[in-house]
């Protein structure tokens, strides 16, 4: 299986057309890819940890994956290059600080 993981992440970065932001679930947790090719540094902040900052991994083609254990519904956004980054995204909910989160259900 391992040996196809670079062709289907291939596979779903063109399927998703110019979509900048997508996922993708496995049995270690939820995987979430932003499409940055310009960014030095991508970080994901979660609500699962009080919103800590855990870095990203560039892929070919300026593609940054990095995933989260839990498959349950949590509030997200990256930090690009420092700045916060939203992301479409299909759920989205207004934070404390005026500003918006996306927000991941398993369930859709």
């Amino acid at each position: 299986m391992k040996r196809y993981l670079p062709a289907v992440i291939v596979a779903l970065v063109l399927l998703t057309g110019c979509a900048p932001h997508f996922h993708t679930i496995r049995g270690d947790g939820v995987h979430l890819y932003l499409r940055a090719p310009s960014a030095n540094e991508v970080l994901l902040a979660s609500s699962l940890d009080g919103y800590a900052p855990h870095p990203a991994k560039r892929n070919k083609g300026g593609v940054w994956e990095t995933s989260v254990p839990e498959q349950r519904e949590f509030r997200y956004f990256y930090i690009v290059d420092g700045q916060v980054f939203v992301p479409p995204c299909r759920l989205r909910e207004r934070d404390d600080f005026g500003s918006e989160n996306c927000v991941y259900c398993p369930d859709l």
